[in-house]
């Protein structure tokens, strides 16, 4: 069954051209040499990127492979101006990122709802003959053509917005702590890669008070170079303010699993490691008082750390509290404050993109309908009368 979950299309845009202004000399009865009243064209649409929360995924775009701004009309006589093309916008899930498509080049990202970008902008109407009279040229036969559309195939990509991702291995544990703390309902089973595309839950605290939590497919060893569904999913925890690790208490080694995932981090985008952590030791319900009082020593000590069972409920009023802590903590403040000033996003590696685009079974390349296309250098001037 195909999912509903897509996290990055791409599209073919253009914007409008400008209309050409008019050349025309006014000739009626009683006034037959009345000088020129060419009138201006019309600035051709923008394409427009629009932020929209009712959005989570860029399913809606997947099989719009064209989105395409109207031309704008061209001028007429009696100084008639042309009308203005109209603008085609692209409504987009909060934390959608655009890249070109053919360099990977970081174009733009849209973050907050009701955010509108301007990915292409109309061309420009060419003036009318109308404004080229002058004292020394009082019938000018001229007039500007519209400036030309813009083209541009990029790729959007979606990061998902969350206060607090879950990073950890396959089974770890993560689904079914969302499903404890929120009314989400993700897939939960004894076996590997059981998530296989993000989701998110609300989880409720004191005082109405919530916060929203990202799960996100399992990450091994290696993810950062393209091993298993880690590569492709890491994205979503990027913008994330807090990072909640997830490993079994049953483990051999908990710290040598945490400084695995840790690194897959530096790896994928060493800013990751300036987010605050938290590290949960999941299903307490296998071990007793005792063997966790051994476990703590081992256990790093940069990080505040938490035992719980999602089963049994163990320790998750102690999580929820300590996730709540962390997130409103001015340190935690303040640096969300600062990543979101200077965010910078790096350039698309395409060889990667072209690989999941390969895997997902999608056409890389997108057919434009010749009769759509117009010349622009075709200039037709008005006969007058």
């Amino acid at each position: 069954m195909e999912s509903n979950f897509v996290d990055y299309v791409k599209i073919l845009c253009r914007s409008g051209k400008g209309g050409r202004g008019s050349m025309h000399l006014r000739h009626v009865k009683y006034n037959p040499n009345g000088g020129p009243d060419g009138g201006d064209g019309g600035n051709g649409g923008s394409v427009i990127l629009r932020g929209n929360h009712n959005y989570w995924t860029l399913l809606h775009l997947k099989y719009q492979r064209h989105v395409f701004a109207e031309h704008g009309g061209n001028g007429g006589r009696d100084k008639c101006h042309g009308t203005n093309g109209k603008n085609a916008y692209i409504e987009v899930p909060c934390g959608t990122v655009i890249y070109d498509a053919e360099t990977g080049k970081y174009i733009c990202d849209v973050t907050y709802d009701g955010q509108e970008v301007v990915l292409l902008k109309g061309g420009r109407g060419g003036l009318g003959n109308f404004q080229f009279r002058s004292a020394t040229n009082q019938a000018p036969r001229y007039a500007q053509p519209g400036e030309p559309m813009e083209e541009r195939m990029v790729i959007l990509e979606l990061k998902l917005l969350a206060d607090v991702g879950l990073v950890g291995f396959p089974n770890a544990g993560k689904s079914t702590l969302v499903s404890s703390l929120s009314n989400a309902r993700p897939k939960i089973a004894n076996y590997p890669f059981t998530t296989m595309e993000p989701s998110l839950g609300i989880v409720g605290y004191r005082d109405n008070k919530s916060f929203v939590m990202a799960d996100i497919p399992g990450i091994i060893e290696g993810a950062s170079e393209g091993r298993g569904l880690g590569l492709r999913f890491l994205r979503h925890i990027e913008r994330n303010s807090l990072l909640l690790f997830m490993v079994p208490g049953d483990t051999e080694d908990i710290r040598r699993e945490y400084d695995i995932l840790l690194n897959e981090l530096r790896k994928f985008n060493p800013d990751m490691l300036d987010k605050h952590r938290v590290l949960a030791v999941t299903k307490c319900d296998l071990l007793d008082e005792e063997l966790i009082d051994m476990l703590r020593p081992t256990l790093p000590d940069d990080l505040p750390v938490v035992f719980i069972s999602a089963v049994t409920g163990y320790g998750l009023n102690e999580l929820k509290d300590l996730l709540w802590a962390e997130l409103n903590a001015e340190s935690n403040k303040l640096q969300m404050a600062i990543s979101e000033d200077i965010i910078v996003h790096r350039d698309k590696d395409l060889s990667r993109f072209q690989k999941e685009m390969a895997d997902e079974g999608e056409d890389e390349i997108i057919y434009v309908d010749e009769d759509e296309i117009e010349d622009l250098d075709d200039y037709e001037y008005e006969d007058f009368e």
